[in-house]
């Protein structure tokens, strides 16, 4: 079952972010993305704060915790993911970890980009 809670809530984060990714880059039609920028930033914020708020505060069934953690905010942005796995890795005290999860998902991210662009423009 929590699957489907994971489903059903991932299918309105998609669409959440499809809608206010296309509003924000209608509202500043510029070369930089904007709209991605924003459901990134935002979606590191509505993790944060949901997150504690789920495991601090309000307690709630983990399923529901999980339903709006991974299934909404997840399918609303992974960026905010890897923004969240990194911050818990340096209050952990891995620091160094954390600072090579960013490097190295900058970098292998940007490569990946490349070297699928560069296959799928061979074929």
């Amino acid at each position: 079952m929590r699957t489907v809670w994971i489903g059903l809530a991932g299918f309105l984060g998609a669409a959440s972010r499809y809608h206010f990714e296309g509003w924000v880059s209608n509202r500043w039609p510029t070369p930089f993305p904007w709209g991605t920028f924003t459901v990134n930033v935002t979606g590191c914020f509505v993790l944060g704060f949901v997150f504690t708020l789920l495991t601090e505060r309000l307690l709630p069934h983990p399923e529901l915790r999980t339903a709006i953690t991974i299934g909404f905010v997840g399918a609303y942005t992974t960026f905010s993911t890897f923004a969240f796995e990194t911050l818990r890795l340096g209050e952990d005290g891995a620091v160094a970890l954390a600072l090579g999860n960013v490097v190295a998902s900058v970098l292998f991210g940007i490569a990946a980009v490349w070297l699928g662009t560069v296959i799928g423009r061979a074929l």
